[in-house]
């Protein structure tokens, strides 16, 4: 069975001021509680999945019974940049705050910027990005100047109308920024914002593009290096300056971003596929709109249900956030912010994470999933939420609900043991009938008590059957046709079936993709 992991970052989702929240001026801050207060905010998959049962989100709506296990996470690095927050989920912590300039960039920077890109700029100071070019755009067309401007964030922007300076040109004019601006000069990103219109009406265009600086090892590098594939889908590849990506889809827009990575979950690989939906920090966050921001976030949750319901036997599922942008708070700068943690996949087990230390936990857990070597930052979660169970006990189950077996007619007795998620056992019997067809297996049987009870996630079946005229020694009963396309409707291709004898002279185990090849369930049918 190959194994996937999916970590989808939904920018700037913060789940409340983080702990040390002063030391960054966002005490109060609130991302998720803003959007909330919006009235626009309608989440019901994230809700299904556990949100609402982080600790401090409770006014999202809590749910009894999750299907995701939850947490939320405080980043260890020092910052709440976009660069930090990715790179820190990918293992690597920040030690040195991030450079930023505040009353803009010094004059030895200007003169290095103006060098490398061949022409004279202006602005230079913290700006909204699409108030500077309302403000600066035409003096930018009249003179020719470049618009740099940056934010709270380790950012060097620079903006250009395309029919002055065409796209190709301006992202060759921050590549060559880019090489300039490290050391005593550093600034995380260099952006490309090219811009369209006529004023007062110009606007973006969606050929941004990022140039960061080239990161230290990852757990991307070692996933890479395992031979398995990393996936990055929007800006992860610009953000990681592609170093340890095998494969990127540079989409912009969360609605673009979500087909790509919907057409990645079709594709037959092994490995990780790294997604940023920018859309939430970008067009809502730092623009303060709570209501965009609140539907920005229900437009991906409907896009969730369709996702979820296609994920395969071995597919895990992360949501989680980079940091806050907290578009009801003070000035238009990121969020020093916990960020919600959410863990879905088939065979998972819903838990409460709490609250962990470092974003880092997803590279160790990711890497601990796929089952490749890394020694980088983090603590996983992945033992707590892949159910370990004792094949001989279910085994004896088995055995000991066989005796309560009504056979009469084939004089073969069979029992079933079926253990779910959650750690609870329902047994099950055949039963016979002097009209033949009406019987019912031993396995089936196991499985309806259990789904009455409300349980839709299981782990393992043991089973075990004996033809009580022979007994013939050794003698196994493999669950029937039916059963097996049964058993498929509720479980995955890694779902464990247990086959023993009364005696436990002989077990049996195998998946339920080894019994029922090219099987089909719920997700084969549209």
């Amino acid at each position: 069975m190959k194994k996937r992991a999916f970590v989808i970052v939904l920018d700037g989702t913060g789940a409340g001021a983080a702990r040390d929240a002063a030391d960054y001026g966002d005490s109060g801050a609130f991302t998720l509680k803003s959007a909330h207060a919006s009235g626009e905010l309608d989440i019901p998959n994230l809700v299904s999945l556990g949100i609402g049962n982080i600790d401090g989100l409770s006014f999202l709506g809590s749910e009894e019974q999750p299907a995701a296990a939850y947490g939320k996470m405080s980043e260890r690095s020092v910052g709440k940049d976009t660069t930090t927050g990715h790179w820190e989920i990918a293992g690597i912590i920040g030690t040195e705050p991030p450079k930023v300039y505040p009353e803009g960039f010094p004059p030895e920077m200007v003169r290095l910027i103006e060098g490398a890109a061949g022409r004279d700029i202006m602005v230079n100071k913290p700006y909204s990005g699409t108030a500077v070019i309302a403000e600066y755009g035409e003096e930018h067309l009249r003179t020719g100047k470049l618009i740099v401007y940056t934010s709270g964030d380790s950012v060097c922007q620079i903006a250009a109308h395309i029919d002055l300076v065409p796209v190709e040109e301006l992202h060759a004019i921050c590549r060559r920024v880019r090489e300039v601006l490290v050391g005593p000069y550093t600034v995380g990103r260099v952006i490309a914002r090219p811009f369209k219109g006529e004023a007062p009406n110009f606007v973006r265009t969606e050929d941004r593009k990022d140039f960061a600086l080239v990161p230290p090892d990852s757990v991307l590098d070692a996933i890479k290096n395992a031979g398995k594939e990393v996936i990055a889908v929007g800006k992860i590849s610009d953000i990681f300056a592609a170093k340890g990506i095998t494969q990127s889809h540079p989409v912009h827009g969360n609605y673009d971003c979500c087909d790509s990575t919907m057409r990645v979950l079709w594709e037959d690989f092994e490995g990780l596929c790294f997604v940023n939906l920018v859309d939430t920090d970008t067009e809502y966050g730092h623009r303060r709109d709570s209501a965009g921001f609140a539907k920005c976030l229900s437009e991906f949750d409907r896009w969730l249900s369709q996702f979820m319901r296609f994920m395969r036997d071995g597919d895990m599922l992360i949501i989680t956030a980079d940091h806050g942008c907290d578009p009801a708070f003070k000035g238009t700068d990121h969020t020093r912010e916990f960020v919600p943690l959410l863990v879905y996949g088939h065979g998972i087990v819903p838990a409460d994470l709490g609250e962990r230390s470092a974003f880092a936990d997803i590279a160790a857990s990711v890497s601990a999933w796929l089952g490749v070597p890394y020694s980088g930052a983090g603590t996983s979660f992945i033992d707590g939420l892949v159910p370990q169970f004792d094949a001989e006990a279910l085994a004896m189950q088995a055995r000991e609900a066989m005796q309560k077996a009504y056979a009469p007619y084939s004089m073969c007795t069979v029992g079933a043991a079926l253990l779910c998620d959650d750690g609870t056992v329902y047994t099950g019997v055949n039963i016979e009938s002097a009209s033949y067809s009406p019987t019912i297996c031993a396995e089936r049987s196991a499985f309806v008590r259990a789904i009455n009870e409300g349980k839709r996630k299981f782990t393992a079946i043991a089973v075990c059957g004996e033809n009580t005229r022979l007994r013939i020694e050794g003698d196994l009963f493999y669950p029937c046709g039916v059963c097996r396309q049964f058993m498929r409707e509720f479980c995955g291709e890694s779902f464990k079936i247990i086959v023993t004898n009364p005696r436990g002279s002989r077990t049996e185990i195998y998946t339920l993709g080894q019994l029922l090849p090219h099987g089909f369930g719920p997700e084969n049918v549209i």
